[in-house]
């Protein structure tokens, strides 16, 4: 299956321009299978995109993206996100005792936001985007090669805020996604790879990348 895991909604993101029901329909012109919407420092749509899954059959998990002292972390899995800014370790620790995730967004992008190089040594960090939507290709290329170091894999998101960008990276995973859990469980085992969109349809990297799953 193949979700784009980084997507802001306009309701909670005042950045994004892009709406729920548009985004899905976007998402599946491109045949992604589910998508994730991860609003800054929100989780604000958590009911309304599980009863719009439930209704429409379409995969929509919700985390959120939290700016910490040392970057921005993707967080699923937690239901009561922190009311003030934490440090990233603080963060991941949260999402940890609470059976959660934390994916590094944008790692290397060039405005402050990212984690850098703390994505090698940052204990609790489930993985990080390789390929970002919104980031410059050498500073995606920086993130390919931490991964390559840690022996990892890494994920894909588009960072969407306009329509044209859902889906432009996005995450395989080889396993079906059926619920939260299922997301959470793939995402702790590195049980995913990058892809990106391309004539029609979503290509793994070639070259020295290689995906096993164990």
């Amino acid at each position: 299956m193949i979700f784009d895991v980084h997507i802001h909604e306009k309701t909670y993101s005042s950045d994004s321009a892009i709406g729920l029901e548009e985004i899905v329909v976007e998402a599946r012109r491109k045949g992604l299978d589910g998508i994730c919407i991860t609003d800054h420092e929100s989780n604000g749509m958590a009911s309304l995109a599980h009863e719009y899954w439930q209704d429409c059959g379409f995969p929509v998990l919700v985390g959120a993206e939290i700016l910490t002292y040392e970057g921005d972390i993707l967080v699923f899995g937690l239901q009561r996100l922190p009311r003030y800014k934490l440090h990233a370790l603080d963060l991941l620790n949260l999402a940890r005792i609470n059976s959660g995730v934390g994916i590094a967004a944008h790692p290397y992008r060039n405005n402050g936001r990212g984690l850098g190089n703390r994505v090698k040594t940052l204990p609790g960090l489930s993985s990080f985007e390789v390929l970002s939507g919104r980031t410059e290709h050498p500073n995606n290329m920086k993130a390919i090669q931490a991964a390559l170091e840690l022996g990892l894999t890494g994920c894909g998101g588009s960072d969407a805020h306009e329509l044209h960008e859902v889906g432009k990276f996005a995450t395989y995973f080889p396993d079906v996604i059926s619920t939260e859990n299922d997301f959470l469980t793939a995402v702790r085992l590195h049980r995913h790879a990058p892809v990106y969109f391309d004539q029609g349809k979503y290509k793994l990297l070639e070259g020295e990348w290689r995906y096993t799953y164990e």
